[in-house]
């Protein structure tokens, strides 16, 4: 039986631009100047492996007690730039049919309780649906951690799940995994950026993946 494993940030819920302006002013009030742009290509990271890529770009040390600051202060700025989640167009939808036919899925996302928290109530997530995050795991993305754990738990096998990511490191997560992915554009990389990374098919939003779900396969 196949299974879907999808991210969040970015492919069901639109937060992508407010964890970048949540960085980048979690930065500037530590005096560390990055560009929105170099933010938004780590997004996706988890917030350690973030911290350590910033240290690269700014040529200097962060240390654990800066990055744990940085960390905390990026969540509450992002609690305060979006309150309210807004869901990506179809993701409701999906979620809810794939409920419905009884079509394995869980969610696998680098962030954490009770971050996102708001998001999986926006998108109407329950008990009754796997997630897996970053508190569940060693390593986040681009490991393939959160993935293989999903799968696990799904209890089926890696050649029978497809990752559903909006980030390059969804892709490069799910190629260690070892299990096909499909990219969305939702998150802003192009269709040519997330092709090479591995991406099996790419659709706008989660609605154009509803209505693709026969290119995959997995309708019972």
């Amino acid at each position: 039986m196949a299974a879907l494993i999808f991210d969040l940030d970015g492919t069901l819920v639109d937060t992508v631009y407010a964890h970048v302006f949540s960085w980048q002013r979690a930065l500037a009030e530590a005096g560390m100047a990055v560009d929105g742009w170099r933010i938004h290509r780590r997004i996706g990271m988890s917030g350690g492996l973030f911290t350590r890529a910033v240290a690269r770009e700014l040529g200097r040390e962060i240390s654990p007690a800066e990055a744990e600051a940085l960390q905390q202060r990026h969540g509450e700025l992002f609690q305060e730039f979006l309150p309210e989640r807004r869901v990506l167009p179809g993701a409701v939808e999906l979620l809810r049919f794939l409920r419905a036919q009884g079509i394995s899925h869980g969610i696998a996302t680098s962030g954490r309780r009770p971050e996102i928290d708001a998001s999986l109530e926006a998108l109407g997530v329950g008990v009754e649906t796997l997630v897996v995050e970053r508190g569940d795991v060693l390593r986040a993305k681009p490991a393939p951690d959160l993935f293989l754990n999903c799968q696990r738990r799904l209890g089926v096998g890696v050649d029978e799940c497809f990752v559903v990511g909006d980030a390059v490191w969804d892709l490069l997560a799910a190629r260690r995994a070892r299990m096909l992915s499909i990219g969305l554009l939702s998150g802003g990389y192009g269709q040519d950026e997330l092709t090479r990374a591995g991406a099996f098919r790419v659709y706008n939003d989660p609605a154009e993946l509803h209505a693709s779900l026969d290119e995959l396969g997995i309708l019972p």
